[in-house]
């Protein structure tokens, strides 16, 4: 059932001023038109024509729904035209908990690998499939909920995402045995798979044209997650965890890894309470027009109004005289639904290959398609076969095959910390003239993939922390872009879908990147690394091959 926007929101409020008193904000998408447009067009004042002159100017991008597309236009532009306000700014935190939560589980799992493997006694080449494990929930989660996005809207996806992480993170550090471990961090990967396709997809709908760098910013997020779970290890595993030359290690010896757990699963919950309880999210206009919602799509723009302390000169009126005339209302059929086996059939239904054909429907947007899913897949693999087992090899890189738990946890806390500018750096490049988001993510992949080659080198301390922290600065870069150019890249009625299946390519590589690890780990540790920078390579050259830069591009 559909989530409408509360009507107390914008009650007794007026948000709405005549079209002609209203403010019109420079930026935005480049028109095709725009240059000859005449000079009363290109005053600070609207008229409809002037608007009309600019939402058929722009080059149509899906192909396939010219009315949603005119309608989505219209609603960017009043979006441009309100600004940036409260309301994106608390978005922007809640999203970035996605980002937070995806990474801070990720290397939670990361640090603790080598605890878990003394005191249950896992063989090498065993162990990396609790990595596998939790990859196969990340792949079901990013599958379904990037896909659900599009069916049954983004709001009650973004709301559910978190609660499930956090309800079965903290039960992981209840597990009896390594199995146990494994299982409950797969279910925990139902939860967190789906955040970052959900999330990205959520807030991109929301912002005005002219802070679209404000997505690849939300990827500082990422490397803060892996930052707080390396202080939380650093404070707790070196103290209360067996050390390896301990012959026999007990659960009382080595509760450290536990209390890691409990803590990184209390934030979570935090992080969901904070989503469900303490911030009203309506659900994206984008996703209202392209199931002929306009109505409501009007109404969450005032709403963001309201709560912005703003006004728009959006209204159904015109959006309708602009769009092409009013869409078929789904509220018709939801009341014509009432039994929960048609809600079903129907909701079923919509898992079709349509939502895919749309991804091709120019070959523009076909080739994009391809390219940016096989980034996924190639990063997909190779960023676990060195993030998720880098505690691991720093372990048994020391002068006598191992260094001590504080030096490890040591190192990796300050690799954590230098990933953080990374991601803000990328936040600078991205609306760099003749650097943009192409040029960003192409120099970080590129430079991610020598450094990983150069850190085989020495298996000195010293030299280890150098690379390592300069991997995951331009990591972390690399990352952030990415994520913030996929769903830019596709028009919304198929955004959450084509995130969704670069997701679960991404997934099913980190699936099998713990495979690889696992059976070349003991041969020689760096073979993982040397496939790591290769795949990462890769990426680099479809990423020179990218035919569309979505720096000051309208996203539909």
């Amino acid at each position: 059932m559909l989530l409408r926007p509360r009507a107390d929101d914008v009650a007794g409020v007026d948000v709405v001023i005549p079209l002609s008193e209203a403010r019109r904000a420079p930026g935005g998408a480049v028109s095709v038109g725009d240059s000859e447009k005449a000079p009363h067009e290109r005053e600070d004042v609207w008229t409809l024509s002037a608007l009309r002159a600019e939402i058929e100017g722009d080059e149509v991008e899906s192909g396939e729904n010219p009315v949603y597309d005119r309608k989505s236009k219209v609603v960017n532009r009043a979006l441009l035209d309100m600004g940036m306000g409260k309301y994106q700014w608390q978005l922007f935190t809640l999203c970035g908990f996605g980002w937070f939560t995806d990474n801070l589980w990720l290397q939670g799992l990361a640090i603790i690998l080598p605890a878990v493997q003394r005191e249950f006694k896992v063989p090498d080449n065993k162990i990396g499939y609790t990595t596998t494990a939790t990859f196969i929930g990340l792949l079901l989660g990013a599958s379904f909920w990037g896909a659900a996005a599009d069916i049954i809207g983004r709001r009650l996806a973004f709301n559910t995402t978190l609660g499930i992480a956090g309800i079965f993170g903290l039960a992981v550090a209840g597990a009896p045995n390594w199995v146990g471990v494994a299982a409950l961090f797969s279910v925990l990967g139902l939860g967190v798979g789906g955040n970052l396709p959900v999330d990205g997809a959520l807030f991109l709908e929301f912002l005005p044209a002219n802070h679209g760098g404000l997505l690849t910013m939300l990827s500082v997020w990422w490397p803060l997650g892996q930052l707080v779970a390396s202080l939380i290890a650093w404070g707790f595993l070196p103290n209360y965890s067996c050390s390896a030359e301990q012959a026999v290690c007990t659960k009382e010896g080595n509760m450290g890894w536990r209390y890691t757990i409990l803590t990184l699963g209390a934030l979570t919950i935090a992080m969901f309470i904070a989503r469900f309880f303490l911030f009203h999210l309506y659900e994206s206009p984008k996703y209202y027009l392209s199931k002929g919602l306009d109505r409501e799509a009007v109404a969450t723009v005032h709403g963001i109004a309201a709560k912005n302390g703003t006004k728009t000169w959006l209204t159904l009126e015109i959006l309708e005289e602009l769009g092409g005339g009013s869409s078929p209302s789904a509220s018709t059929k939801d009341s014509a639904a009432a039994d929960i086996d048609a809600i079903l059939k129907s909701k079923l239904s919509r898992f079709s290959l349509h939502r895919l054909r749309q991804l091709f429907a120019t070959r523009t947007l076909a080739w994009s398609t391809l390219l940016v899913w096989f980034c996924w897949a190639t990063i997909g693999m190779g960023y676990p076969l060195f993030n998720a087992f880098l505690p691991m090899y720093l372990a048994r890189s020391g002068a006598n095959g191992t260094k001590p738990n504080s030096i490890v946890y040591r190192n990796y806390l300050i690799t954590s910390l230098l990933g953080v500018p990374g991601s803000i750096l990328a936040h600078i490049t991205v609306e760099t003239r003749h650097i943009g988001r192409k040029g960003t993510l192409a120099a970080a992949t590129l430079l991610s993939g020598v450094f990983l080659y150069l850190f085989t080198v020495s298996t000195s301390d010293a030299y280890q922390l150098a690379f390592t922290s300069l991997e995951s600065f331009f990591q972390n870069a690399m990352y952030g872009v990415l994520y913030a150019y996929t769903p830019e890249v596709f028009p919304a009625p198929c955004r959450g879908t084509a995130t969704g299946v670069a997701s679960l390519l991404n997934r099913i590589m980190g699936l099998l990147a713990p495979i690889i690890a696992t059976n070349t780990f003991g041969l020689d540790p760096r073979i993982p690394v040397w496939i790591a920078g290769a795949l990462i390579l890769s990426a680099f050259l479809a990423m020179v091959a990218l035919p569309i830069e979505t720096r000051d591009r309208a996203k539909l």
